[in-house]
């Protein structure tokens, strides 16, 4: 019995030692298995045990959310609540542009320079019954082609199937209005919904190679499989891409990408017919005849304008142009923020000088960084200053970096494109590509540098996050440029409005809106300024991602006041 009871303790002591050594071993590893754990979970939104192709949440969670996460969980909340679930049994219970009424408020037979004119828009369904929820995708314009000016209206949604379409007057003559239906709210709710489920509309193919081995592989933000993956990661501002290990391959030997549509779509066959040709940017108002402005005369004058007195003349109104104030940097925009008149763009809260470039842009460093709207501005920056020289950076294809000199008069231009997802079917070079934020935070700034970013067309095919955490890293490495070189000077050019019939469900201007009201949230505690392209190109009319020269030259003069 005695011999039992040592056997016993000795058993139990053998027992404390080990369970001891093995605490002290999985201590020691701790650090690293839940590094790599939390870093596999923040950046892989998957699991390849499941069934589900593209869970939006990890299935667990090691650590509170980060700023950033908070931040976009905050804003997808926000949108979530404004466009909310609009299902339909039938294509006749949605929006209709036909049965729909808009009636001009107050209207006149001339109206004056400078007037308001405002229309009440009540919305029907296609059976003529009227709608009780707003969220109808409009776009309200003025024009008068021979007089080759535009504007946008202002659409107030009351979202009860009523909404306050108002224009400003700016100019004299005869002027036509026009209220497109793009989508409607049924619509409009079925494009966020798709859009937040997938992925994979789009597939990119990166080409590895290794000496004279070349082979290509899928690649993406996302990817579903079971197979090895190079990982290329920004852990500080968590953002990642994704390629499927080539065999026999290293992963650093990524040279080249370009991408395809894939034919995959997250809408129901009765969603899809919303977006049919025949029923995107349908005009409300085709009816409407063409309203008639002329130049006030003093009483006129005064009433539209508020004043008592009398006794003035009609100089008044030029006198009120003539005192706007030049165009500078940090100035806030209106809604509209302008109109087009004689091709050239004028905006409604200062007046744009006519700038000598070459002159302006004197001992300049303007960094150009985006995506092929922005590198607009550097083609058009080389085709109008004839002493700017370009570099051979020796690099190949369409989306190379590009830098011009001029030399005499210290002029550095330079365009890069943004890393991914960078969308395109001729093949571009990855070997020199990195996030926007790192090419901001080694910008060291100073007074005569210029930063333009532009944001948003290749981002429209991904789920909104994507997109968010982009817009928020860029925030954050330029208020980090902005404590170090607050003399620095940065500004956000919006999307381009584009083509209306081109593949609803990728690139719809419904999620380039969302991206512009997003990036003018975030970007609004700033010292920066906002080129306004989106109006711009809605006042031009110009539904094109590219839009002309003309209209490319006047967002670029809108630079040059602000920098001179």
């Amino acid at each position: 019995m005695k011999i039992s009871m040592i056997n016993y303790k000795s058993l139990l002591a053998l027992l404390f030692i080990l369970a001891s050594w093995i605490i002290f071993t999985v201590f020691q590893n701790s650090t690293k298995v839940w590094s790599a754990l939390n870093l596999s979970i923040s950046l892989h939104y998957w699991n390849n045990s499941t069934k589900s192709l593209f869970p939006k949440t990890p299935l667990i969670s090691l650590k509170p959310l980060t700023e950033t996460e908070l931040r976009i969980k905050e804003i997808i909340e926000k949108l979530d609540q404004q466009i909310p679930p609009r299902p339909f049994t039938h294509v006749n219970t949605t929006t209709s542009a036909t049965h729909s009424t808009a009636t001009i408020l107050n209207p006149r037979d001339t109206y004056c320079r400078g007037d308001q004119l405002h229309i009440l828009l009540e919305v029907r369904d296609h059976l003529g019954r009227r709608k009780q929820y707003g969220g109808d995708f409009l776009r309200a314009r003025m024009s008068s082609p021979a007089l080759m000016a535009g504007a946008s209206g202002k659409v107030t949604d009351f979202n009860n199937g009523t909404y306050l379409v108002s224009f400003t007057l700016f100019w004299e003559g005869q002027v036509s209005l026009s209220l497109l239906l793009i989508h409607p709210s049924e619509g409009v709710s079925a494009l966020w919904s798709a859009r937040n489920q997938g992925y994979d509309r789009v597939i990119f193919t990166g080409q590895f190679v290794n000496g004279t081995s070349q082979v290509h592989s899928e690649c993406g933000l996302i990817l579903n499989t079971n197979a090895e993956l190079c990982q290329y990661l920004d852990n500080r501002d968590q953002e990642g891409f994704y390629c499927v290990r080539p065999q026999h391959m290293p992963c650093a030997a990524l040279t080249h990408m370009y991408s395809k549509n894939k034919k995959v779509s997250y809408l129901s066959k009765q969603e899809k017919s919303l977006f049919e040709r025949s029923n995107v940017g349908v005009e409300i108002m085709e009816k409407f005849n063409t309203i008639s402005v002329s130049k006030c005369n003093i009483l006129s004058a005064l009433c539209s304008s508020g004043l008592s007195k009398v006794g003035q003349d009609t100089s008044y109104l030029e006198e009120t142009v003539a005192m706007k104030e030049k165009c500078k940097f940090g100035m806030t925009s209106t809604i509209p923020s302008g109109h087009v008149w004689r091709n050239t763009w004028n905006p409604v809260s200062c007046s744009l000088a006519t700038v000598k470039m070459k002159e302006c842009l004197r001992g300049k460093l303007i960094y150009l960084m985006g995506d092929s709207t922005i590198r607009q501005w550097m083609e058009y920056f080389k085709a109008s200053i004839n002493t700017l020289k370009s570099v051979d950076l020796h690099e190949s294809g369409k989306l190379q970096h590009q830098l011009a000199v001029d030399l005499d008069r210290n002029i550095n231009i330079q365009w890069q494109k943004y890393c991914y997802p960078l969308i395109g079917s001729m093949t571009y070079s990855v070997k020199e590509m990195e996030y926007l934020t790192r090419a901001i935070d080694r910008t060291g700034g100073e007074k005569n540098t210029v930063i333009v970013i532009s944001l948003g067309q290749h981002f429209r095919p991904f789920p909104i996050d994507v997109f968010i955490r982009r817009a928020l890293n860029v925030h954050k490495a330029i208020q980090h440029l902005l404590l170090r070189s607050p003399d620095t000077m940065v500004i956000i050019k919006t999307e381009n409005i584009r083509e209306m019939y081109n593949d609803a469900e990728r690139f719809s201007d419904f999620h380039g809106y969302i991206q512009y009201l997003i990036i003018k949230d975030i970007f609004q505690d700033l010292s920066v300024s906002i080129i306004d392209a989106w109006d711009i190109t809605i006042a031009y009319g110009t539904n094109n991602v590219h839009p002309p020269q003309h209209v490319v030259g006047n967002q670029i003069n809108i630079l040059l006041n602000y920098i001179c």
